[in-house]
């Protein structure tokens, strides 16, 4: 049976494709709440590109990524306390999960497991995922834009912190030990503010999300390519994507149609999986 090879787990082809229903299925409930609270959002990442280049799933993804700009982002957030269906699904951020280390947010499929190898230790349900992107302004003058770049970088590294001090090695597993002894707390406070103060001024030209790299020299995607987003096909079904996607996908991934060597099908290493329980399908 053909699988896709990861160190602590193999997901065989059938465990992936039925991963892969259940995120539909998560994409759907999103797209529900969406379109009943008049929330704007748009495929993105690999989502984004697989729907363009595959009519759905990259065929080696694991994941789905949605957009959001910051407003839409806060009013998806405050939707999913009352119109979320919560017999399969919740909403993770470092807002509502104690321990949640990273600076977007997760729908979760209840009755799952897909524990991140590595991550193990993290005391906050690991259960299948879609990620749920909030993307905030970045200054349009270059040095105050390299400045906030920085300070992207620093956020992102203290939130990894407590995986990398376990993950990496050397000098690195070192820094992470020490980033990790600053107070929750106190940063998901700073991060907090950081969020605030990037979003200050309105419709910059550039946004990103904070604590996730972005490629080239802008430090941000354009916001033209989140904005008026239309119908777009993913397996077999209708979600809202980018209109003018080839700028996006041209400056995230280069030739985008063209499919990357076998060695660079990245997917994440799993140490546990559990797709739906037994009896636990609404």
């Amino acid at each position: 049976m053909e699988g896709f090879a990861r160190e602590g787990y193999n997901l065989t082809t059938e465990e992936l494709k039925e991963l892969q229903e259940i995120e539909v299925e998560m994409l759907e409930e999103i797209d529900r709440v969406c379109k009943k609270c008049g929330i704007t959002y748009c495929m993105s990442a690999g989502t984004q590109l697989g729907a363009i280049r595959h009519k759905g799933f990259i065929p080696w993804d694991d994941d789905a990524d949605i957009a959001f700009l910051r407003p839409e982002y806060e009013k998806f957030r405050e939707a999913c306390e009352t119109e979320l269906d919560k017999e399969r699904f919740y909403f993770q951020d470092y807002r509502n999960t104690p321990g949640y280390r990273w600076g977007y947010g997760k729908i979760r499929r209840k009755n799952t497991e897909f524990v991140r190898l590595n991550q193990e230790h993290m005391p906050y349900g690991q259960e299948i995922f879609v990620d749920i992107m909030p993307y905030d302004n970045v200054p349009d003058a270059y040095l105050p834009r390299k400045w906030h770049n920085f300070r992207c970088f620093l956020y992102r590294k203290c939130f990894y912190s407590e995986v990398g001090r376990l993950q990496e090695k050397g000098v690195k597993k070192t820094v992470y030990r020490l980033l990790s002894k600053i107070p929750a707390g106190w940063l998901y406070d700073s991060f907090t503010k950081f969020t605030l103060r990037s979003n200050k001024k309105e419709n910059t030209k550039r946004i990103r999300i904070l604590s996730i790299p972005v490629p080239g020299k802008e430090h941000g995607y354009l916001r033209s390519c989140f904005e008026d987003p239309v119908p777009t096909e993913f397996e077999g079904r209708e979600f809202f994507g980018m209109k003018d996607y080839d700028t996006y996908l041209s400056y995230k991934y280069g030739d985008y149609m063209k499919l990357p060597p076998v060695e660079k099908r990245e997917v994440h290493p799993v140490s546990k999986l559990t797709l739906l329980k037994a009896g636990k399908r609404a």
